[in-house]
Formats: structure tokens, C-alpha cells, sequence
């Protein structure tokens, strides 16, 4: 299953940094993850400073 980000997401951009198959756009208020390029890798989530992104 793919990650999601949740509504504790601050806006750092740490996490589409640290995506490897760059997955992760900027969105209204918070970072978006296309669950299509997602590989599950959890990148994202070792990366985010407040734990936003999670697996699905």
C-alpha cells in the first residue's frame, strides 16, 4: 500500500526530498503523494520531522 500524508504535515518539503522516485508534490497546505509512483520504500516517513507520512 502506498503512503499518505496526513494533516500533520508542516509544509518543510523534507519528504519529497528524501522520495527517491520523486512522488511527492507540493499540495494546498500540505504534500501530496501520487499512490501510482509510490514504491513504498518509507523514505518519505524517516525523513518528516513530524511522523505526517504513513503507510496506507
Amino acid at each position: 500500500m502506498a503512503y499518505i500524508i496526513n494533516d500533520e504535515c508542516i509544509g518543510c518539503g523534507a519528504c519529497a526530498g528524501a522520495c527517491p522516485v520523486e512522488a511527492i508534490t507540493e499540495g494546498d497546505g500540505k504534500y501530496i503523494i501520487d499512490a501510482d509512483t509510490c514504491i513504498e520504500c518509507g523514505a518519505c516517513a524517516d525523513s518528516c520531522p513530524v511522523g505526517a507520512p504513513q503507510a496506507e
